[in-house]
């Protein structure tokens, strides 16, 4: 992503992805897990449209995706906990293969290898969203904005930054697809400024200073 690229407009709604907004705030309570699986749904949006998918299906996933974090973190990593609760309850009420395959695939616990272009970006922007948000929130005016894809890769190289999230899970991410990781930062960092409001990431329109 070139300095001066700006970002896509706002994303338009689909019916996927209203279905999966409703369904995300019945089951999550928590602003910020709402906020990041806002932010996935972001970056899938746009990865679809980068490659010519469908846009809501793959916006839709990326809302679905941790829906059942909240009540089944599962830290014993069991069957019977996140994401396996939550694709039961999405087959149970009629939401298709696909979609519930690639809400397993991007736990690398789940036993389902991601194989389809939807479930690679699913584990590719993952991770990757929050870190750039992440980013994002330290700057005084906690603009996207101002964030570019050297910000981005400067705090990947302080290992003290954001600490649980894994790098080596971002930089694998970007190899699934076939990208270079500065071109993936770059699309997703565009997709978060599109939906800047929407995830609290649209700072003081006064400063709009590169880090």
């Amino acid at each position: 992503m070139s300095e001066t690229q700006t970002a896509p407009a706002p994303a338009s709604a689909g019916p996927l992805t209203d279905k999966a907004r409703a369904l995300l705030h019945e089951w999550v309570q928590s602003d910020s897990l709402r906020k990041h699986c806002e932010a996935v749904s972001a970056s899938m949006r746009q990865m679809a449209r980068v490659n010519g998918e469908d846009e809501d299906r793959w916006a839709a996933v990326g809302l679905l995706h941790d829906l059942d974090y909240e009540r089944h973190p599962n830290l014993e990593l069991s069957e019977t906990g996140h994401p396996f609760v939550g694709v039961a309850s999405l087959r149970a009420t009629g939401w298709d293969e696909e979609i519930c395959r690639a809400i397993l695939s991007h736990a690398d616990y789940s036993g389902v290898e991601p194989v389809s272009a939807m479930e690679k970006t699913l584990r590719a922007v993952d991770e990757l969203s929050g870190f750039a948000i992440a980013v994002a929130l330290v700057r005084p005016d906690k603009s996207i904005h101002a964030v570019e894809v050297r910000s981005v890769r400067k705090k990947l190289k302080d290992k003290g930054f954001a600490a649980k999230v894994n790098r080596s899970d971002i930089t694998a991410g970007a190899e699934m697809l076939g990208m270079p990781l500065d071109d993936l930062i770059g699309e997703v960092i565009l997709a978060l400024r599109a939906e800047a409001p929407r995830l609290g990431l649209a700072g003081a329109a006064s400063d709009q200073t590169v880090m």
